[in-house]
């Protein structure tokens, strides 16, 4: 039977009167209209429940979504948002799958698409593009307590004037912040008590890396400063990047970005702001995700050194030939009948000479090369770089 002269709604509801008028099969009424039993039980069922609005077609689209977040996941995710506003969704979808393992959270785009929704994606980062890095002697930390690195970021005033300089030490291996001071500027009495509180704390690192300005290297000869000079003391290795590659102590790099969230605006005074350092040093060692961990928290890949700081540094042991000067208060050692300047950093500390068959002098404070003294000239000379004990 041909059906061009009616409408799909007109046929559907032919087909719904002829089924309940019993003049026919329901079989046999499907089979005239050209559908099977189960779309003309799905027809009736629609007009007995609906009426005639019923027969309309209606969208194909699935009314619940097999992957759609409850309430209380969206909630959740906006809660931690909320709490942690600079975290992305990587961050956050990790930092919830930690606390509630039971739940099946969402994946990172998809967090970020509820943030969107809800008013609280902010706008993508663009990435920074770098310069490649430098080849050179730096380590590449394999455990924690590795390498730690150090850096001041730049300044800020507070809200009494007052200038706020921090400085950051961080574990290279673990990403573990082992210090965060809210200094006043790169005085070395001030960072020489950091320091002293996290080698108390967490014992010695093997290696200290960071860039080339105070309180870490200066521009002399050996390269040392007071503060330097003192880990090399206690036996721990120098490593200096490349200037104008800060790229190389890249995890301090990008914990100075980070570091705006405990800066913006910056504290009343001092004490306040070092109270503000110490809640972010915990959130970022024991709660905030870090990417280059698998999304944990540095906390879980750091543990204590075994190497304890000593009561006093141990005093160096130099080769048997070697012969012994004492750095004066001027910074200079008696040599071949004159005084050679070696460091003024060192004054008062003890130093090597090893000479060599052609009568030039090396020389040593502690397992650090620091110079060369030539035969035929009076002042010592820096070598090829030479950061890393002999």
């Amino acid at each position: 039977m041909a059906w061009t002269g009616l409408s799909l709604m007109e046929q559907r509801l032919a087909l719904v009167r002829a089924i309940d008028g019993g003049l026919e099969d329901v079989g046999e009424a499907c089979a005239r209209f050209g559908v099977s039993r189960k779309t003309g039980y799905k027809w009736r069922a629609r007009y007995a429940s609906e009426g005639i609005e019923g027969l309309a077609d209606r969208g194909r689209a699935p009314h619940r979504h097999g992957r759609a977040s409850a309430a209380e996941i969206v909630a959740a995710i906006v809660e931690l948002k909320s709490a942690r506003p600079t975290w992305g969704p990587r961050k956050l979808a990790a930092r919830l799958a930690l606390l509630h393992p039971e739940t099946i959270w969402p994946s990172h785009s998809t967090v970020g698409e509820i943030l969107k929704r809800e008013g609280l994606g902010g706008s993508a980062r663009r990435r920074r593009r770098h310069a490649p890095p430098t080849r050179g002697p730096l380590v590449c930390p394999e455990r924690a307590n590795q390498v730690w690195a150090c850096d001041h970021k730049g300044w800020v005033r507070l809200g009494d004037g007052e200038r706020l300089e921090p400085l950051n030490v961080m574990d290279g291996f673990s990403r573990y912040l082992v210090a965060l001071e809210a200094s006043s500027g790169t005085d070395a009495n001030q960072a020489r008590a950091v320091f002293e509180r996290a080698f108390a704390e967490h014992g010695l690192p093997e290696i200290i890396r960071s860039d080339n300005g105070a309180p870490f290297a200066s521009s002399g000869v050996s390269g040392l400063t007071g503060l330097s000079a003192w880990w090399v003391s206690l036996g721990i290795r120098l490593e200096r990047i490349a200037p104008g590659k800060p790229q190389q102590n890249g995890c301090c790099e990008r914990l100075n970005g980070t570091l705006m969230e405990a800066m913006t605006p910056p504290e009343a005074d001092r004490a306040n702001q070092q109270a503000r350092f110490d809640a972010f040093r915990q959130v970022y060692n024991e709660e905030r995700p870090h990417e280059a961990l698998g999304q944990r928290p540095p906390a879980s890949a750091f543990a204590p050194s075994p190497r304890a700081m000593p009561e006093r540094p141990p005093e160096p042991e130099y080769p048997a030939d070697a012969q012994t000067r004492r750095v004066r208060g001027n910074g200079c050692v008696k040599w071949r009948g004159g005084e050679v300047f070696v460091c003024t950093a060192l004054a008062g500390q003890p130093i090597a000479l090893i000479e060599d068959e052609a009568g030039d002098a090396e020389v040593r404070y502690y397992d650090l090369t620091i110079g060369l003294i030539p035969r035929h000239d009076p002042n010592m000379r820096r070598q090829t770089p030479n950061l890393s004990p002999i």
